[in-house]
Order: structure tokens, then sequence, then C-alpha cells
């Protein structure tokens, strides 16, 4: 079991990234029984995929999302019916209505912006701190390397948030094949960062992608047992929402930014009212997805060492060139009020629209829900160091703008849920 000191492992990168990439390409083809192999699965995959995006494309014809939608009041009563848990298997997404009260979640907005004035930040702000984002063909969105401030800390550690990750999360298979993979009911604490989009923006997005590993999706032992399946030329038989060997990925060192933790959903919490059509989240709402981009790097038409663009360090790119199915799956989110969180499956391919002009402000903070393992519990050891001497998360550039502020949430305003999320109890 992981000690109290143990911190997160990274897998050494080859040192010949190619010859890995060929050989690995190799081996899998010859494991779905070569070229033939590799078209017939590639071609079963298509043919789920085409179905799944002609029905969201039905919905963006009527200009309506496919994302389900539930109240908070209704997951703290599990006043939750089977065909809502059916639907979020389906889709991989959801939102979560009044996950925090409207004037709450504004309030939450406003002590963030006094918390980044009172301490100078714009003086203090050096740029972008990685280019983790680098091989999209859109720009970063505009992201403040922020972790500590009393908002965040509050939201993570609140016991409305505690309770919708626990809902996640039991939508994952967690025991399987004689083990137990992660506890459902206790979160790790993943700190992330916030983003403030103020009126009259005009940005370019960010282009589709995935995170939590690249290259690492083919390249790992336990992602290749994640996606057995797949590679075995099964895809019936793929399970996407199966946590098993998912929490021993170790992703490959090296990167400023990266994911040293298991998350069953990514997810952002809104801080401002915004509209489907002002730069928001996009989504291809199929978890199923990511069968169709590993076996399309597979197919002859990909160079022997290219895995269709994916590369060390970066997201694993989504585009016309190599993914054009997908990308005409992309389906925007609904209409949201400051309060309402958006969840997203760990493997969903998403992006952020480009916006003109933008009505109203696009504010947001990223929170995860990361049940706690053996992996995650040596990433929240981690955070807990970086938490007590106000520097950035392991995962993320050593900007370390917090030290010294004003304002910062302390060890002493710890509730329960967040002492154990940070595994100082």
């Amino acid at each position: 079991m992981t000690t109290a000191k143990s911190r997160p492992v990274l897998t050494p990168r080859p040192e010949d990234l190619s010859a890995e990439i060929r050989k690995t390409k190799a081996a899998l083809r010859e494991q779905l029984g070569g070229p033939e192999g590799v078209e017939a699965a590639f071609r079963e995959v298509e043919a789920f995929i085409e179905e799944r995006v002609a029905e969201i494309e039905e919905y963006n014809a009527r200009g309506e999302s496919i994302w389900p939608e539930i109240d908070y009041a209704d997951i703290e009563s599990g006043n939750i019916s089977e065909e809502f848990k059916e639907k979020v298997r389906r889709y991989g997404v959801l939102v979560v209505r009044n996950h925090f009260p409207h004037e709450q979640a504004l309030e939450f907005d406003r002590e963030l912006v006094d918390y980044v004035e009172t301490n100078n930040f714009d003086e203090q702000y050096r740029g972008p701190g990685d280019d983790f984002f680098g091989t999209l063909a859109a720009s970063r969105p505009e992201i403040f390397p922020i972790y500590w401030s009393k908002p965040q800390m509050e939201a993570r550690q609140s016991e409305r948030t505690a309770k919708i990750q626990a809902f996640l999360n039991h939508r994952w298979k967690f025991e399987s094949q004689g083990e137990t993979w992660f506890d459902p009911d206790q979160d790790s604490m993943y700190p992330d960062r916030i983003r403030r989009r103020p009126p009259g923006t005009n940005s370019s997005g960010l282009g589709a992608h995935t995170d939590s590993g690249a290259l690492e999706r083919w390249l790992l032992p336990a992602y290749q047992k994640v996606f057995k399946h797949i590679f075995d030329g099964n895809f019936s038989q793929y399970d996407p929402w199966d946590g098993a060997y998912r929490t021993e990925v170790n992703e490959y060192e090296g990167g400023s930014t990266m994911c040293s933790a298991f998350r069953t959903f990514q997810g952002w919490t809104a801080l401002s009212d915004q509209q489907r059509d002002q730069g928001v989240l996009a989504t291809v709402p199929i978890p199923e997805a990511m069968a169709y981009i590993l076996l399309r790097a597979l197919r002859d038409d990909v160079a022997e060492d290219d895995l269709c663009g994916a590369a060390p360090s970066r997201v694993l790119p989504v585009n016309e060139k190599w993914h054009p199915l997908l990308m005409r799956g992309l389906n925007n989110i609904p209409n949201l009020q400051a309060g309402d969180s958006v969840w997203w499956h760990a493997d969903i391919v998403h992006a952020v629209d480009p916006i003109e002009d933008q009505q109203g402000w696009g504010n947001v903070m990223y929170i995860p829900a990361a049940p706690m393992c053996d992996k995650n519990r040596a990433y929240a050891n981690a955070v807990a160091e970086r938490f007590l001497h106000g520097t950035s998360p392991d995962d993320f550039p050593a900007e370390n703008y917090e030290v010294d502020w004003k304002d910062r949430f302390t060890e002493e305003d710890l509730n329960e849920i967040g002492r154990r999320g940070l595994g100082l109890d």
C-alpha cells in the first residue's frame, strides 16, 4: 500500500520514441491479425460511431444539447431514475444544475477577483507556464494559475461536491477481476486552475482533444490492458466504464503539465451565467470514441512512427485530418447559470468553441472527480505538501505565485472532507 510520504511515480520516456512507436504499432497490428484485421476492427468501430454521430447531429440540427441534466437536490435525495443513469453511461456527460446556489457561485467569483487583485496578480504574471495545448490548432483558454484561493478550496471540500463526485464515481465499475480499483465514496483532492474570460473577448478557443495520456494510450502496458478488447479486435466486449488497470497507469515523465491522478470525470463549475453559443465547452458525447482514435492510428495511411499527431507531454489531438467522423459529433453544453457544473468521462473528446465579442463573462473553476486509490492517494500526499506551502501542484508548472499571498486558504480552514481528500487524516 502507499505510504503517507509516497509521491506519484512517472514512467521514464523511451530514449528512441520513434522506434518504440514502430515496435508497438507492429505488435498491435499483429495482435489484430495484420492489416486486414486492423481494417476489419476499425470498420466495426466506425459503424458504431457513425450511428452515435447521426444521433448527435439530429440534436444539433434542432439546436438542442444532448447533455443529460439533473438538479443537485435529486442527487442529494437519491431521487435518480435508472433511465437517467443509463443516459449518463450512454453519453458520458451531464450537467448538474444548482451544484451551488446561484448567489453563492457569484460570490465565489467576486472573492476570486478580490484575491487576485489584492495580491497584484497582473503585475506578477509572467505569461503561460506551459505549452500543454501546443499541438492544437486553436489557442489556449484564458487560464489563471491560481490553486489555493478560499472559493476554490471551499468548493472542493463542499459536501455538495462530495455527493456529486460519489454519484459520478458510482457510474463506473470499480470492482472487477477480483480487485477493488478505487473507493467511489471517497475522492482525493485534485486542485486545478480557474478560467476568467471577460465580455468582449475574441478567442480562438481550444481544439478538440482528450487529456490524461496521449502516446501513453498506445505504448504503456497498463493502458494496453485497459484497451485490451479494442486491441484484440473484440470491440463489442469493450466497456469504457470499467476501472480495471486505469489506476495503474503512470504517464511519461518530462512534461510541465500532466495528470498524475485517475479521474473518472473531468469537470468545471460555472461562476457566471453562460450561453451555449458564447465560446463554451463542446464534447463528442461518445465514451467509446477512444476505440476509433486508437485504431485509426494503426491504419496503413499513417506513418510508421506516427500516432496521428500524438506527442509527449501534450494533449491527444483530434482533428479533421485523422478523425473527421468524430469532429462531426461535437455538441455544445446547454445554457448554464452560475452554480451549475458540467462533467465529462475521462475519455470524452472535448473542445472550447471560438468566440468573437463574447457577451457576458465566461468564468469557471475546474474541479474533477478523482476517487481515492493508491495512485490518487500518492498524488494527494504530494498536493498536501504544495497546499501547505502555497506552491503549484506537481501536475502543473512550478509558477508558485501564491506562496506569500494574503487571504490564502490555510490548513486551519480545512473541514473533514478537505483533510480526507488531502490525505491529512
